[in-house]
């Protein structure tokens, strides 16, 4: 069965359609009006081999606040509905990725229960135009509408954008693991709960 999924959320900050397929080839594309962001989410679809479509008219008039946070929202909402009941996935998932400088490691755990622990100290406000407090709201997004609990830590790095980079490998690298099918788990929950 195709894990895809489309999803539509319009609010009076956003109108917003992701579509993706955890098993794709990392084909993307994007039109969102924050060109940093759909940088930083291309390396989630390169490296997670995750196909994403998203569009996205959002008040960036005002700032990219809303538009970053809403489509993190929409985007575990695809996730959620695209993994169905999890049987058979591996569940959990984990990467280090370097870029030069930098060091980021993402774990992460399809448990049912949204939780972020994210520890980074990017060493600029914003990288382009983009407010780097906001991948935090992207992240809390994501995490409370896919029900993962996630830990990201950039454990060194000078350069933001090298920083922001290896996160977002790093998570592309660990959706990768944590969705992957594992055939002798077929069928089963991945949870001695029998549950997630």
């Amino acid at each position: 069965m195709a894990r895809t999924a489309s999803v539509e959320r319009n609010t009076l900050e956003t109108q917003i359609t992701v579509k993706i397929n955890l098993d794709g080839t990392g084909q993307a594309k994007f039109d969102t009006g924050v060109p940093f962001l759909e940088h930083m989410m291309d390396q989630i679809a390169r490296h997670g081999l995750i196909d994403l479509d998203i569009t996205c008219k959002g008040d960036t008039h005002i700032d990219d606040h809303h538009t970053v946070e809403d489509i993190g929202i929409t985007l575990g909402q695809a996730f959620a509905q695209a993994i169905g009941d999890k049987k058979g996935i591996v569940r959990y998932g984990h990467s280090y990725v370097p870029l030069d400088e930098a060091l980021s490691r993402v774990v992460i755990d399809f448990s049912g229960r949204p939780g972020l622990d994210m520890k980074v100290d990017f060493t600029r406000a914003a990288i382009g135009r983009l407010d780097t407090q906001l991948f935090w709201e992207f992240f809390q997004g994501f995490v409370n509408h896919a029900k993962v609990t996630l830990h990201i830590d950039n454990l060194k790095g000078f350069n933001a954008h090298h920083q922001a980079e290896t996160i977002f490998k790093a998570f592309g690298r660990a959706l990768r693991m944590a969705v992957e099918q594992d055939p002798r788990m077929a069928g089963v929950t991945p949870s001695t709960k029998g549950s997630l």
